[in-house]
């Protein structure tokens, strides 16, 4: 799924993925049950917003980091200013104690000459004039960082009440989704009971410019069982990989291949299984729904299905095996064979 939105302004996104999750979806009855879809465009939605709401937390936390920078820097200047105020304060009462408050005709009087009395009134001057113009100097370097800081408050406060609102999309979308995914994965279980194979859900295709020859069968994911473990749901030995992801996911092909067959009976659930050039086979199972035919050719990264808990599952994933023939029990180490490909999980 494409998450790159460059380019486009935050308040953009933000209408339009509220619009996604607030307006109606026209219905398509032609082209196959509305929630593959539906699931599909929420998954979609939920990303994008996931991604801008993660980029304006970070935003935020580094508008944070500035506004508390600007705070300690205008707490210096400002603390500068009441030492030379007190410098200030200090010269004059000294000026007052040695002097410097009589009339000028008293200090002559005083003074051993006229030169000595002159030079006292320029070195009380030139440090009054100092100490002014080092107030008045961090006095405007103290306003500069005030007006910064108020200009970096007002973003700060900007980006915490965009990423609320981002969060609050979030939350609708997910919880839309959330219903969408169970809905669809009801109407998978009945199909299987049935023993019915619903026929190809037609998805938009993501664009893409890779040109990989192989990638992994999901995008994102959490691996969990692995091949030829042990477990209490297994007659013999586990023999795929299962990756843990959401209801409704999409599938990909590992690599370009031909659809062999397409099932929807016994222990794997709604499943798909797709040759290769090798003589190898690629298993996806226990999908909630299929968007190929069987016979039709496929390409790396294609949809090919999309993720449930059909047959024997304890829960939402995918189950992937790579296989010597279409059939079960000629499985081989799904890992290490896409690790030899080039695609590490």
């Amino acid at each position: 799924m494409r998450l790159s939105h460059r380019g486009t302004h935050p308040l953009v996104i933000v209408s339009v993925l509220l619009c996604a999750l607030l307006c109606p979806t026209p219905s398509r009855a032609s082209e196959g049950p509305d929630v593959s879809r539906d699931v599909a465009r929420l998954y979609e939605e939920a990303s994008v917003a996931t991604a801008h709401y993660e980029a304006g937390r970070r935003a935020a936390k580094a508008q944070r980091t500035k506004v508390r920078k600007l705070d300690r820097l205008l707490t210096k200047e400002r603390q500068a200013v009441e030492v030379l105020h007190d410098d200030l304060g200090r010269m004059a009462s000294a000026q007052y104690r040695t002097g410097g408050g009589l009339p000028q005709t008293a200090q002559l009087l005083f003074a051993e000459s006229p030169e000595e009395l002159m030079r006292g009134q320029r070195l009380l001057w030139q440090a009054d004039l100092a100490v002014n113009n080092a107030i008045t100097k961090t006095q405007r370097a103290a306003a500069r960082l005030a007006t910064a800081k108020r200009t970096a408050d007002r973003a700060k406060d900007s980006l915490d009440r965009r990423n609320a609102g981002l969060a609050k999309l979030k939350r609708g979308i997910a919880s839309k989704l959330a219903s969408a995914q169970w809905t669809l994965q009801g109407e998978a279980d009945r199909s299987v009971a049935a023993g019915q194979c619903r026929g190809a859900v037609r998805l938009d295709q993501p664009k893409t410019a890779s040109t990989r020859a192989w990638v992994t069968p999901v995008e994102t994911y959490a691996l969990s069982a692995g091949f030829d473990s042990a477990g209490a749901h297994w007659s013999h030995r586990h023999t795929g990989q299962d990756f843990a992801v959401g209801i409704g996911a999409p599938v990909r092909a590992v690599g370009a291949g031909r659809v062999v067959s397409v099932s929807c009976g016994g222990g794997f659930g709604i499943e798909v299984v797709v040759s290769h050039e090798g003589g190898y086979y690629t298993q996806y199972a226990h999908l909630a729904a299929v968007t190929v035919d069987q016979g039709e050719r496929v390409r790396p990264g294609q949809w090919i299905g999309q993720v449930g808990t059909t047959g024997n599952s304890t829960g939402p994933h995918l189950h992937f095996e790579v296989r010597l023939t279409p059939d079960l029990g000629s499985g081989v180490d799904p890992r290490k064979w896409l690790e030899e490909r080039g695609v590490p999980l």
